[in-house]
């Protein structure tokens, strides 16, 4: 029997992951948060209330569990060592490239007790990185370029749409890239996706660049002025930020659709060469990615390592698209 406790598991992720699990032969899946009181029930899975950030109450729940789904930011390389350190394999979907590097460090752990660590699991990092593989393999050049584009229509948590502020006017520049139908050419404006800094090291890809936009238009030329210095920093005041936060909390603009694009460099791809994922629902993806690698992670060898380390990405990726969405690996596809 395989035990899956997931943290966080009543975000939109974690319900996602927790919905694909159930249905998994073998598998009991433990849905966990601080206050499951609050949240509808998983149909299918097991509910527990577990805070993640209280060392004594983490070990209690880990007792008994095969492979931990980390869908939170709550210390995450703390909760990685506690389960590598039992042998206990572990999935984090997290975006933030400082919290995976810290987990990386724990590779000597993970392979010591012979347990897998598998990190950027999701659509971005996760799908973009598998794509950059693909790309990557195909046609070696000197940069890749990811341009993201996220449907503002979807709700997000706010831990998120925190995320995503903070991101704004970090990096400096833009580009246009094709994006499948019914998205077409678009600008995307330069964003810390973590994948950037992860994969010059897994692929051997001199340069990485991913760049952002919105299905609106004119939120995405707004996200443009929101990112120049003096807007990013205006942004970041406490007022002026909790204010923004409530107000994308509670009103949406645009539809829930996504659609991710990999290049070779700029000028280079940006039509019948590239390679692309979309469809509706990021969460949705993120967390079927996630389920999909945790079935396959007891015949993955020990140690830690980013998902485009761990699976064959045109077989992975042909597997996802089968639930709804669409890939597009371009005229070579195979």
């Amino acid at each position: 029997m395989n035990t899956v406790l997931i943290l966080g598991g009543y975000g939109a992720v974690g319900r996602e992951a927790a919905a694909a699990l159930a249905g998994v032969p073998g598998t009991r899946v433990i849905v966990a948060g601080r206050n499951p009181g609050r949240a509808a029930p998983v149909p299918g899975t097991v509910a527990m209330r577990v805070d993640a950030a209280d060392p004594a109450d983490l070990a209690r729940a880990l007792d008994g569990v095969t492979t931990v789904l980390m869908c939170a930011e709550i210390d995450n390389a703390r909760v990685a060592h506690a389960c590598l350190k039992r042998g206990i394999g572990y999935v984090d979907v997290s975006a933030s490239h400082d919290l995976l590097a810290g987990i990386g460090g724990l590779d000597d752990v993970a392979r010591a007790s012979g347990a897998t660590a598998a990190l950027s699991v999701g659509l971005v990092p996760g799908v973009t990185n598998l794509l950059a593989r693909v790309r990557a393999e195909r046609a070696p050049s000197t940069e890749l370029r990811v341009g993201v584009l996220l449907g503002s229509g979807e709700h997000h948590g706010p831990a998120a749409i925190a995320w995503t502020l903070d991101g704004l006017g970090t990096l400096e520049g833009s580009w246009t890239m094709n994006f499948p139908v019914p998205y077409g050419s678009r600008v995307v404006h330069r964003f810390p996706f973590s994948d950037q800094y992860t994969l010059p090291g897994t692929l051997g890809v001199p340069a990485v660049r991913t760049g952002l936009c919105l299905d609106s238009r004119l939120l995405t030329r707004l996200l443009a002025v929101a990112g120049r210095p003096a807007a990013a920093r205006l942004l970041r005041r406490g007022r002026v930020r909790s204010l923004l936060l409530g107000a994308l909390a509670r009103f949406h603009f645009g539809g829930d659709g996504f659609a991710v694009t990999v290049t070779s460099g700029e000028g280079e791809g940006d039509g019948e060469g590239g390679v692309s994922f979309s469809g509706r629902r990021q969460s949705r993806v993120t967390g079927r990615a996630a389920a999909l690698l945790i079935r396959d992670l007891p015949a993955l060898p020990p140690g830690v390592r980013h998902i485009e380390q761990l699976v064959d990405p045109i077989a992975f990726l042909t597997e996802l698209a089968s639930d709804g969405f669409d890939l597009l690996l371009g005229p070579d596809g195979r």
